[in-house]
């Protein structure tokens, strides 16, 4: 593996494309696809924000390295709360015989945010190597 963050992004990304598309000519307009991006400078974009995040996590200060685990656990915090605490916490109020109406958190706002934390966003990638971006 190339240890150059763009030539090592090119290499993966083709490994990917070539687990994706089985259909050779798809397979070969993706990897088309992946070298635009290179040279229309994403991909060199993609690769500098995963320095950058590397550096970030390297940082002793946790006002630095810790900013990306916060926002993880207090995501993880809230769907735990929502899938898992409130509808358990509601059956042993039914079962001790209390009525009390709680209601789950709004995620509509978290939910984006622990999709792009969760690597999701990279579909935006695929739109683009598939050649489905609106620009």
């Amino acid at each position: 593996m190339a240890y150059e963050p763009v030539t090592a992004v090119l290499e993966i990304g083709g490994k990917l494309i070539d687990r994706l598309w089985p259909d050779p000519a798809q397979r070969d307009a993706a990897k088309l696809e992946l070298l635009k991006l290179q040279q229309s400078g994403d991909l060199s974009i993609i690769t500098s924000q995963l320095e950058v995040n590397k550096e970030e996590a390297k940082n002793a200060s946790v006002f630095v390295s810790g900013w990306r685990p916060f926002i993880g656990w207090v995501c993880g915090m809230a769907c735990a709360w929502n899938w898992i605490g409130l509808p358990a916490l509601k059956a042993g109020l039914v079962i001790a015989g209390y009525t009390l109406d709680l209601r789950p958190a709004d995620l509509t706002e978290m939910l984006p945010v622990l999709m792009g934390m969760l690597g999701l966003g990279g579909l935006r990638t695929i739109e683009k190597l598939n050649g489905q971006a609106r620009a």
